[in-house]
Parts: structure tokens; sequence; C-alpha cells
């Protein structure tokens, strides 16, 4: 069984997820995780905001861990965009489309009002572009491209889970799947989407 703080930065994820950084309350938390309120500021004495850096992180590396083994299993970029997209899309359909990226959802929360959760978001994007642009990489697209694509993979998925959660529909991450696969065909081909302008 976890610990306390693993319990609390669990359901501190969870709750962000799914309903946001200013909607989810310390009581709110402690009850969910079944801790003492007390345990917050034993663990997180900067309260609320270092809680929510901690579980920025902690919730990043947990999530680029998954995208990791998804995209290691495949045998080729494309392969492991279309999978990637797949799974993002039975995931929120699974949860009612409830369960999307925590990190997102506090950035579009907090970057303008927060410095701290500003900095951890940007801290945890930062690890997903270079995770990405080092398998690109690997399937033998230059540091440019890759690094290019690996951004093209980020904002498109983070970008079709807003838009899905809002629509409750799928649709934008197929799109987005899609317009992921071109640019990795292209840059396969030798052909930057910058050049055709």
């Amino acid at each position: 069984m976890a610990g306390t703080k693993e319990r609390i930065v669990a359901t501190t994820s969870e709750l962000f997820r799914r309903q946001g950084y200013p909607s989810t309350g310390l009581k709110q938390i402690v009850t969910e995780a079944g801790a003492p309120f007390g345990s917050i500021y034993h663990f997180f004495p900067g309260g609320k905001q270092q809680l929510a850096a901690e579980v920025i992180r902690t919730s990043g590396r947990a999530y680029q861990q998954l995208v990791e083994a998804i995209l290691d299993q495949a045998p080729d970029a494309v392969t492991a965009v279309e999978t990637g997209f797949a799974a993002a899309a039975e995931t929120l359909v699974a949860t009612d489309y409830a369960d999307a990226c925590p990190i997102a959802t506090v950035a579009l929360e907090v970057a303008s009002t927060d410095e701290t959760l500003r900095a951890a978001t940007a801290e945890v994007f930062d690890a997903w572009v270079e995770s990405g642009a080092t398998r690109f990489g690997r399937w033998g697209f230059a540091p440019a491209d890759a690094r290019r694509l690996a951004i093209v993979l980020i904002t498109s998925l983070e970008g079709a889970f807003v838009l899905c959660r809002a629509v409750r529909s799928t649709e934008a991450l197929g799109a987005a799947a899609s317009a992921v696969t071109a640019a990795v065909r292209a840059a396969q081909g030798g052909v930057s989407s910058s050049e055709g302008s």
C-alpha cells in the first residue's frame, strides 16, 4: 500500500486531471486520499502550491514513461504516432472524457498567474520534448526534425485533448493523429513542412 505522501500526490494528480487546480481543495484531497489534514502541511509546508508543483513533476514523469513505453514498442515513427493517439482516444472514452493530461490542465489555468507552477509545467514539457526528440532521432530523423516532430506531437495531442473533452468526441484526436503522421511522413521524405510555403 502506498504511503500517505504518495496517496496525497496520486489523489491530487487525479483531481487535477478531472477538475483542474482551482477547483481542487485541500480538504477534498485529504478526504479522497484517506489522509489526515495536517499531513498536507507536514509533507508540503508550502501548501497547495508546493503540492501542485510536486504533482506536476511526478505526473509529468509518469506520463512521459507511459508515452515512452508506447513509442519504444513501435517499429517506426508512423506506427508510434498512430498507436499513441489511438491509446489516448481509448482512455478518454473509457473515462467519460475526464482523464486527460493534468499538466496541460494546470498550465492553462495558472501559467500567467503563478510562476512556480508555470516553471514546473515548463520543466515537464521540456522533458517531454527532449524525450520525443530522442525517440524520433532513433528512427533516423535529423536532430532539428526530431525536435520539431516531438513538439508537433505534444502540441497536437494536448490541443486535441482540450477539444475532445469539450465536445465529448475523439474526432480531434483522429484529426491530430493524421496531421502528425503527415508531418512524420514529410520529414521522412526529406521535405520540411516549412519548405512548402
